[in-house]
């Protein structure tokens, strides 16, 4: 049965259109204003939002985009008695899936729900389709606090120029769907998108990593290779956990930053190469300067701007967001039917310390997904959490 939430602050409206929409078998929750609404789509799972634009306090255009941040799969069809079309196309500009007149059009509003309603399950058998074909879906960054907000509107603000970024933060946080995001929305979004992880290479390979080499360069240099610094030319080069990288291949990233050109380890030929370069870590850098270990001009280099990604403690708001996201996520990769999860659990798992952050809370989301046998109770999660 599809779920509805209805958010308006005028109760004869909420009633008519719950009546109909009930008389068509499908289930719906009210809200009496923006902020008792979020709350809620915060805490459950909707087909479906129909939100008046003009409310007291929060009105309905900021309802939507706090609804799009939190997910952006949702429908949202906007509903107004003092509309003109200037708001129809705001709220369409905004992401909205439609917008109604009041007093509404029944026939009209049904059809739209509908459609609603099937778009959402397309977009949800489309990526299941794409997970069963090995196709990777770009995951939102999922939360509406204020911290994650800040990040949302940093990445907005940055993508679009060519400025270096440095993405701070503790293991777990999403560094790398920061990083993914500026690429997505900048003017390179066309070009590659290459990852290096500095952490996971040996220090004596790195060099070879980055900007390629020559065949016979060392003993098992058997064929040329191109680095990542070629590679990403044209696009984006995100180089993650640049902390743990060697100072001897800082130095040679810092020349490459500084002149755009590389030299294949075993060459002598200067290439030009132009990727964006996006760097992230999870160590103090300017500690790591003071101790010796890295490079004070490769991080003024790498630092034009600074994100800084909040850990799960910092965005507790966000935790109930993040179980429902991971809950419909798991269930759209396993092919399994969604868990329903009860309120106590939620709470329960919102007070906890997410050391390892969201990367530890999806973990645990699919740890209990895998032990219950109905909808995950606060006991289940007490003994699996």
């Amino acid at each position: 049965m599809a779920k509805v939430l209805i958010i308006d602050d005028e109760r004869p409206i909420r009633s008519t259109l719950r009546d109909i929409l009930e008389y068509e078998k499908i289930a719906v929750e009210e809200a009496e204003d923006g902020r008792i609404g979020i709350e809620k789509f915060q805490k459950n799972s909707y087909d479906i939002v129909l939100c008046d634009i003009k409310m007291p306090g929060m009105d309905g255009i900021e309802v939507l985009e706090k609804i799009q941040g939190i997910n952006p799969d949702v429908p949202v069809i906007m509903i107004s008695g003092h509309g003109n079309i200037d708001t129809a196309v705001e709220s369409l500009k905004k992401g909205a899936y439609d917008y109604i007149s009041k007093p509404p059009d029944l026939n009209r509003l049904l059809v739209s729900i509908r459609n609603a309603i099937d778009r959402k399950d397309l977009i949800k058998e489309t990526k299941a389709l794409k997970k069963k074909a090995g196709v990777k879906t770009e995951s939102p960054i999922i939360g509406s606090s204020s911290a994650i907000e800040d990040v949302r509107h940093m990445i907005e603000k940055v993508a679009p120029t060519e400025a270096r970024v440095l993405i701070t933060g503790p293991n777990g946080v999403g560094k790398e769907l920061v990083a993914s995001q500026l690429h997505k929305k900048s003017n390179c979004q066309k070009g590659p998108f290459i990852e290096v992880n500095c952490a996971a290479i040996p220090s004596e390979l790195i060099e070879s990593e980055l900007f390629g080499h020559e065949k016979g360069a060392f003993t098992s240099a058997i064929k040329q290779r191109i680095g990542k610094f070629e590679q990403a030319s044209g696009g984006t080069l995100f180089l993650d956990e640049i902390g743990d990288m060697s100072l001897s291949a800082q130095a040679k990233v810092l020349r490459a930053l500084q002149e755009n050109t590389i030299t294949r380890v075993g060459g002598d030929k200067e290439i030009k190469v132009t990727p964006r370069v996006i760097a992230a870590t999870n160590k103090n850098l300017k500690e790591e300067i003071g101790k010796g270990n890295f490079r004070e001009d490769l991080f003024h280099r790498l630092s034009v701007i600074i994100i800084e990604v909040p850990s799960l403690k910092d965005r507790k708001d966000d935790i109930p967001v993040l179980i429902h996201h991971f809950l419909d996520q798991i269930a759209n990769e396993s092919g399994a039917s969604l868990h329903q999860i009860d309120g106590k659990a939620i709470e329960y798992l919102s007070e906890l310390d997410w050391t390892g952050n969201i990367r530890q809370l999806r973990n645990t989301i699919e740890r209990l997904t895998i032990m219950a046998e109905g909808s995950i109770t606060v006991e289940l999660t007490k003994k699996y959490a």
